[in-house]
């Protein structure tokens, strides 16, 4: 494996693993606000009936219902706290992510750059002067052969003999 494969999985499995969080932490909000909902369904059906009937005898319980009331305003402050800070913390995950997201992006990018930069470079300086010396030196090869192959094969008459094609490529 070379080293952009190795970079690409890990921030493959950096990424999953961020979303991974986000979606645990979507699921556990989700659930927090069913169990709120239904709390505060259960509170409409259990307080509204029983405000009703203290109305009746609204002289007799005045303090119980002074003190749930407090109690529900209290519970209600608590849950919008709570709630607040849960929505902070989610919206800092995702900014988080976000940025990390980006970075990720921007390395990725730099490193394609550099390996760009790289084969261009070693394109450059080791496989063009490796094409010209090995050239030359087939030039040098077929221009020896001539001159002394040219009097062993056609008896010293001056003939040229056939070349191949690919020897003629450089």
């Amino acid at each position: 494996m070379d080293m952009l494969t190795i970079f690409v999985a890990l921030t493959a499995i950096a990424i999953l693993l961020q979303a991974g969080l986000l979606l645990g932490m979507y699921l556990t909000m989700r659930k927090s606000t069913e169990r709120m909902e239904a709390l505060a369904s259960e509170v409409r059906t259990k307080v509204l009936p029983t405000l009703e009937q203290v109305q009746e005898v609204l002289t007799e319980v005045r303090p119980k219902v002074t003190t749930i009331v407090a109690n529900a305003e209290h519970a209600t402050t608590v849950l919008r706290g709570q709630l607040e800070r849960i929505d902070a913390t989610v919206n800092d995950v995702v900014d988080r992510a976000r940025l990390q997201i980006i970075r990720g992006d921007e390395m990725l990018t730099r490193t394609m750059d550099r390996v760009e930069q790289t084969t261009e470079i070693v394109q450059r300086t080791v496989v063009s002067p490796v094409r010209r010396v090995s050239g030359l030196m087939q030039g040098i090869t077929v221009g020896l052969e001539y001159f002394f192959g040219r009097g062993r094969r056609n008896g010293g008459r001056g003939e040229r003999r056939p070349v191949p094609q690919d020897e003629m490529f450089i």
